[in-house]
């Protein structure tokens, strides 16, 4: 059997800098390289940044890994070697199709390419990016999606947000989920132990929301309602994980005028045992956003059995299902009955965490690998058979 040669363009993950992205693109790859068995007619090289050898070494050894010499932090530097350096790997090393998970194509090529949309935040929401960014964009991803022989998405919500903008088939389009690997639910009680008496948690019933304070993770709409809350539930607290963002200040401003600031914990990023941990002792994850191109924190929540209300935007109604309560993004009063129901009913919370639970069940990351690899067949002009 001929192993056909499938390139993979990382040169744009800087890590600790691309956010969900990052998760997604390191698991899906770990999860192909697991089921390298199953996919023996595929031949995948890595090509990667400085940056991202020294972050991911378990990544890196999976693959053949080739080396880029920049460490992928200047956007100019990265465009201009993805169509000279990268060009000339790819045609030296008989690389038969690309894979761009960062969103563009460069303008130069060597072979067929195909690119990941994670979603089109920059275009769907311009006010809340740098004209430098928005300029990136509209250069850069009409060609690349138009010119792509198959365009990537986590979602069908991406897939037609794509179709809407930039006018391509729906056969052109590929879904390839993120994924959950289900941990044990009796996983992890003294790291829980520890991180509620770290935040003065213990004996507190706390909801979660694992965010950056970017403008469209809306968390005024969630401290608001839980002002309202806390009004009949003085036990209760509000959590607020994630690094911080530009609407920290407003967010933090918000908290002071409501008159809260007790009842709310702001740690910023936690370490990933200790959200693990916060996930498997919340009463919920109150996930407020106003767009979400996939929402990985809700599955993140869902496999530990933690209950979910998440707003009814973007793709998160496809990654919730039924799984969760779904709720207007701008509704305060909604999301503060629903975080009463599930603070004040026990049955109904029970309810949430076994749905959530089996919900979370059906995105393993295996399927997921089995769809990128009939992706990079379909492309090759094999058997094809993924989810379109």
């Amino acid at each position: 059997m001929r192993r056909r040669q499938v390139g993979v363009n990382l040169l744009w993950l800087v890590p600790g800098v691309v956010g969900g992205s990052e998760e997604y693109t390191v698991r899906l790859l770990t999860a192909f390289a697991e089921r390298g068995d199953e996919h023996p007619d595929l031949d995948v090289t890595l090509f990667v940044n400085r940056s991202l050898l020294v972050a991911h070494p378990a990544l890196v050894a999976a693959f053949r890994t080739v080396v880029a010499p920049v460490p992928g932090t200047n956007r100019a530097v990265r465009v201009a070697v993805e169509s000279t350096w990268l060009a000339a790997q790819a045609r030296r090393r008989g690389i038969e199709v690309m894979h761009h998970a960062g969103g563009t194509m460069p303008p130069v090529r060597t072979c067929p390419g195909l690119v990941t949309i994670h979603d089109l935040q920059p275009l769907d929401l311009s006010d809340h990016f740098s004209p430098l960014k928005r300029s990136y964009i509209r250069l850069l991803v009409p060609p690349s999606v138009r010119r792509a022989r198959y365009v990537v998405t986590l979602t069908r919500w991406t897939g037609r947000d794509v179709v809407r903008h930039f006018g391509i088939g729906e056969e052109h389009l590929w879904l390839v989920s993120a994924g959950i690997d289900l941990p044990p639910l009796d996983a992890g009680r003294a790291a829980l132990d520890a991180a509620l008496a770290g935040h003065d948690l213990v004996d507190r019933p706390y909801f979660l929301y694992p965010a950056i304070t970017y403008p469209h993770k809306n968390h005024e709409t969630l401290v608001r309602a839980f002002a309202l809350l806390a009004a009949d539930h003085p036990e209760a607290v509000l959590v607020l994980t994630g690094g911080f963002g530009p609407s920290e200040d407003a967010v933090a401003h918000l908290v002071a005028r409501l008159g809260i600031e007790a009842r709310v914990r702001r740690p910023g990023r936690v370490p990933v045992g200790e959200l693990d941990a916060l996930y498997r002792g919340a009463v919920a994850v109150t996930f407020a956003s106003r767009y979400e191109g996939f929402g990985i924190p809700v599955l993140e929540a869902m496999s530990r059995a933690c209950p979910v209300l998440a707003s009814d935007v973007g793709g998160l109604p496809e990654v919730v299902g039924e799984g969760g309560v779904l709720l207007a993004p701008d509704d305060v009063t909604g999301w503060a009955a629903a975080m009463a129901d599930v603070l004040d009913d026990p049955a109904h919370r029970a309810a949430l965490s076994r749905a959530g639970r089996e919900r979370a069940a059906r995105f393993p990351w295996g399927a997921s690998a089995d769809a990128l690899a009939s992706l990079y067949r379909a492309a090759l002009g094999a058997h094809g058979g993924g989810r379109r």
